[in-house]
């Protein structure tokens, strides 16, 4: 299955003139055929004992159970999650840029769920981190002696007035953070390239999965109305809730070039606060301080096209079940409060927690799940055999920004906002746009997700 996956990725690149003997080449450089044909690495074995739940059977919860599978000699895994499809994510900016197909990114979830793991399809509806036990919607309570903690997050759409999750797409504003709504937003971008007028595009006020996602659609829009020679006839203007249009310096410049070459103004401090879909206005308030002073200046644009981020939190489970953070930047959405480097609870040392829903400054991006997935299952052993957690993760995190078709900005860094360049981009200069990041990005990062990743390959 594998093999057939990596040859219809070659065969598209064939279509596109590139040689494949040059592009294995590159694979081989990256180190990326090592996860093709290859077994799981085991990297150590543990008799340690326990009962392991996993709440959540996304990125990181089904790599953290094909690695456990691995690592313990007499593995007890209950995974819960009640989805029938295991969705790559990152692939959904591609679906609303017309670049995959709809069902290019997903497969059956019972197809991806790891052999070994007794997979309960139900919702948690609280967790009593005291007594170890998970209440479920229809199972009942659950007991567990070690707890992963890996729901990802919760989307609030109605945080946006005027918005629900059912009301995508209507009067034209759009969402690529859902899979339903990159569809309509592929569908709405053709068409506003073609009839003109202005598109707005926002990011929002909380921790969001993919923070690069907003900014890879308004690109992508940039550049595909130049294609169909339509640019002059749209305006675009991008508005974020930050001081900042990106927090990570080396790559930032690059951006800002980007954007002003693009004749795409950015708007700072601002932050969505309803969308009146009948008349086509999106409200927002711009938020500036003086002193000690907060000024909220309220104002209203026009648009044809509108793509916003709705507001993000962890579920409302965590917060309820009291694990999510009570104090500081992340304690408004309630993200898991774990320590940075292990991975594990500041509280309930019997927990770790990884993943969108972890309360830890860096980006939520499945990249940064990749690096968490093996440091946080060596420190759950570690827990399990009365050991002290030693794994360290240093906060690395990827954003592939695609800035047209055909180019992104790699973005790699850590916890300190440094730079952390992967081989063989170490070769090239990654603080501005490659070719070959797009070549990894539409062509080799799916089925390493869905045949590297979720298996619980190295």
């Amino acid at each position: 299955m594998m093999k057939h996956e990596l040859e219809k990725q070659l065969e598209e690149l064939e279509k596109k003139g590139i040689d494949r003997r040059n592009f294995f080449k590159l694979l081989a450089a990256a180190g990326i055929l090592t996860t093709f044909g290859t077994e799981k690495v085991k990297a150590f074995s543990s008799n340690a004992k326990g009962k392991i739940v996993i709440i959540g059977g996304g990125a990181a919860g089904i790599s953290m159970a094909a690695r456990l599978l691995s690592w313990l000699d007499e593995p007890d895994i209950t995974l819960i999650d009640p989805s029938d499809r295991q969705f790559y994510q990152p692939g959904f900016t591609l679906i609303a840029s017309g670049v995959y197909q709809p069902d290019e990114v997903w497969k059956n979830q019972e197809d991806c769920m790891p052999k070994g793991v007794k997979w309960i399809k139900d919702s948690v509806a609280g967790v009593d981190p005291v007594w170890n036990q998970i209440t479920t919607v229809n199972n009942g309570k659950i007991p567990y002696d070690f707890l992963v903690l890996t729901p990802g997050l919760q989307i609030n759409w109605e945080k946006v007035e005027g918005i629900t999750h059912d009301t995508l797409g209507v009067g034209n504003a759009n969402s690529i953070y859902d899979f339903e709504g990159a569809q309509k937003t592929w569908k709405a971008l053709q068409e506003f390239a073609k009839t003109g007028g202005r598109g707005l595009y926002t990011d929002t006020y909380t921790k969001h999965k993919c923070g690069g996602a907003p900014k890879k659609i308004c690109l992508l829009t940039d550049d595909y109305t130049r294609k169909q020679d339509t640019r002059d006839k749209v305006k675009l203007d991008y508005f974020t809730a930050s001081h900042e249009l990106y927090d990570i310096p080396y790559f930032t410049k690059r951006l800002l070039e980007i954007y002003d070459e693009r004749n795409i103004p950015i708007n700072l401090n601002v932050r969505l606060k309803g969308v009146d879909t009948a008349t086509k206005q999106a409200h927002f308030e711009k938020i500036e301080k003086k002193g000690d002073e907060k000024i909220v200046t309220p104002f209203v644009k026009d648009y044809d096209f509108l793509h916003f981020t709705p507001p993000m939190s962890a579920p409302d489970f965590v917060r309820e079940s009291g694990l999510g953070w009570t104090e500081g930047k992340l304690a408004a959405e309630a993200w898991v409060m774990v320590d940075k480097n292990t991975l594990v609870h500041q509280k309930y040392s019997n927990i770790v927690s990884l993943g969108d829903v972890a309360g830890i400054p860096t980006s939520k991006t499945s990249a940064a799940i990749r690096k968490q997935v093996p440091i946080a299952a060596k420190n759950l052993i570690s827990l399990m055999e009365g050991k002290e957690p030693a794994e360290k993760y240093n906060g690395y995190a990827a954003c592939p920004i695609v800035t047209d078709y055909g180019h992104v900005l790699l973005c790699e860094f850590d916890y300190d906002k440094n730079p952390d360049i992967s081989f063989p981009f170490t070769m090239i200069d990654t603080s501005k746009e490659q070719w070959l990041a797009w070549l990894l990005k539409v062509y080799m990062l799916k089925p390493m997700y869905f045949y590297g990743m979720l298996n619980g390959y190295a």
